[in-house]
């Protein structure tokens, strides 16, 4: 994907952020037990909170935690890797809704290790690096859950 300008990056950024946090909720909504309930807004308070950093770095301003931001290895477990591509359907099975997260997260780790490649400061890429480790995160613990339910499933 080409862009034109830092702010055409953060905007689609912002946007796909934007996008996640929707998904989430709407997870919320649909979702009858109340672990996966909660599990599925607190990953949705995550992507506003990275919309509030992108839109913080937009505006020029001061985003806070980057300086103190603690990088750890996230472990790729590459369950995505086995997971194919899917669109969200009202109503979808549990083990389908985790392998459709799995690969939104999956493309948001992408989508911030290319804007890294193509960041022209050392807060952007700072942010992106941040974002890269959030997403990753993201990607971990629901492969995990994935894991834990087709374990339950016996699989």
């Amino acid at each position: 994907m080409e862009f034109k300008s830092i702010d055409d990056i953060l905007d689609f950024a912002i946007s796909k952020e934007v996008e996640a946090e929707q998904f989430y909720l709407s997870l919320c909504e649909e979702e009858t037990f109340s672990g996966n309930r909660q599990t599925f807004q607190d990953f949705a308070k995550e992507e506003r909170k990275h919309v509030n950093m992108l839109e913080s770095l937009r505006a020029g301003s001061v985003v806070e935690g980057v300086d103190d931001y603690e990088f750890k290895w996230i472990k790729d477990i590459k369950r995505s890797d086995l997971v194919l591509d899917i669109e969200y359907e009202k109503g979808m099975n549990y083990r389908d809704i985790l392998m459709l997260a799995i690969k939104r997260e999956e493309k948001a780790l992408k989508l911030y290790n290319d804007l890294l490649d193509k960041a022209d400061t050392e807060n952007s890429r700072n942010i992106f690096k941040i974002l890269c480790q959030e997403e990753a995160k993201h990607k971990l613990a629901l492969e995990s859950m994935y894991d834990d339910y087709m374990a339950e499933m016996g699989d």
